[in-house]
């Protein structure tokens, strides 16, 4: 019985291991002059409803605000679909508004690999 328990630790563990891959995506922005965190957030959320979140691979997205500030970090299976996601994102129905109301010069993004 001993042997059983030790035996599914290290498979439940092993699983638990091998689920830790992925990319974490941070972008951050500044809003665009007279553009407020009110105005932007229902476009924002419409970006992540209407089509980050149904991209492959796609697996969570939090948006957080801050002096002037938008960041954004949407965690994917991989950097492939990070970047399919991206490359499709012109497409998407809110996108235009959406970089009406940044300042496109100042949007960052960095994609992590998870470490564990």
């Amino acid at each position: 019985m001993k042997k059983l328990l030790i035996t599914l630790i290290l498979l439940i563990g092993g699983t638990a291991m091998a689920q830790d891959t992925g990319v974490i995506e941070i972008v951050t922005m500044d809003l665009a002059a007279g553009v407020t965190a009110q105005d932007f957030e229902p476009v924002d959320k419409a970006i992540e409803d209407e089509h980050v979140s149904k991209q492959p691979g796609f697996i969570s997205r939090q948006a957080a605000f801050a002096d002037g500030k938008w960041a954004v970090v949407v965690n994917w299976s991989s950097a492939e679909a990070a970047q399919a996601s991206m490359d499709s994102f012109a497409s998407a129905p809110a996108a235009k508004e959406f970089m009406h109301m940044i300042d496109a010069s100042t949007m960052s993004m960095t994609r992590y690999e998870l470490a564990r």
